[in-house]
């Protein structure tokens, strides 16, 4: 291993979680933690990420070029499979041991990491269920949310559409202005609560389940919103047959070895943690 890899913190340490956060993020589909990665351990891991990602940037349009996907956010996946610092910030058992104890089970698996950065100018994210995309045949899904710099209230962090996750799959539609329409009519049909944490520091994190309906703000600021996502699922689940494009192409990326019903497991869905 290499000497880079030797000095980085290895978020291996508990996060202890209280009784009211557990039963919290069980009803209402999503939770804040505070102060999950110390300011410390992000003056290393941030740098590093956050290079990875300027260098791994596809976008070649100027912001008003692109569709309203494009311009949500710079969006890259499995950074862990790039970078030694990545690999150690996506696989922390840290995080996994935090997203099995809100889901309520024993063991989870990376299902895959992704860089969500929203430029200077950078619109809106629609509303959105993340299940849609995975072909995981379970509802126990989790995403974290970690912003890597403070995130200041005129930038906006996420909205959640309380409760949302019992109405399991609402709509087949990908993240888009049809998206956005859609499911704000249905959020205002059912009357569902809608909670935003607010200001969030380097290292506070958010949690929500797969299906929990979500989406965020602009960036009317001259700073790059920079957030790291790690998405996780119970160990043992099985894959599901694919029955949209976007799960299709999923299957194909991160399942290219399994079949339709097979144990969803492999190389680059790895197990992080598993109760002892």
């Amino acid at each position: 291993m290499s000497n880079e890899a030797v000095k980085l913190p290895e978020l291996s340490s508990d996060y202890s979680l209280t009784v009211e956060q557990i039963s919290g993020y069980k009803r209402n589909g999503h939770t804040m933690l505070r102060q999950v990665v110390t300011p410390e351990e992000m003056s290393i891991y941030r740098p590093v990420i956050a290079n990875l990602v300027k260098e791994l940037n596809y976008h070649s349009k100027p912001i008003h070029e692109r569709d309203t996907y494009g311009k949500a956010f710079i969006q890259i996946g499995n950074l862990w499979l790039k970078h030694e610092a990545a690999r150690r910030y996506t696989l922390a058992r840290r995080f996994a041991k935090i997203a099995a104890e809100l889901m309520g089970v024993d063991g989870v698996r990376i299902y895959h990491d992704q860089a969500l950065f929203k430029e200077p100018g950078g619109g809106h994210t629609p509303w959105h269920q993340d299940q849609i995309y995975w072909p995981l045949d379970t509802d126990n899904t989790i995403t974290m949310w970690m912003p890597l710099v403070p995130i200041l209230p005129e930038v906006g962090t996420m909205s959640f559409a309380s409760g949302s996750q019992e109405a399991g799959y609402i709509s087949k539609l990908v993240i888009s202005d049809e998206s956005h329409r859609t499911l704000q009519q249905y959020i205002d049909g059912k009357g569902f609560d809608i909670v935003n944490y607010g200001a969030m520091a380097a290292g506070d994190a958010t949690f929500h389940a797969g299906w929990t309906l979500h989406s965020a703000p602009g960036n009317p600021t001259e700073s790059m919103r920079e957030v790291m996502t790690i998405i996780y699922y119970a160990d043992g689940a099985r894959t599901l047959e694919p029955d949209s494009n976007a799960r299709r192409s999923d299957f194909a990326t991160v399942f290219p070895d399994l079949k339709p019903g097979d144990i969803a497991a492999n190389d680059i869905t790895p197990l992080v943690y598993k109760k002892a």
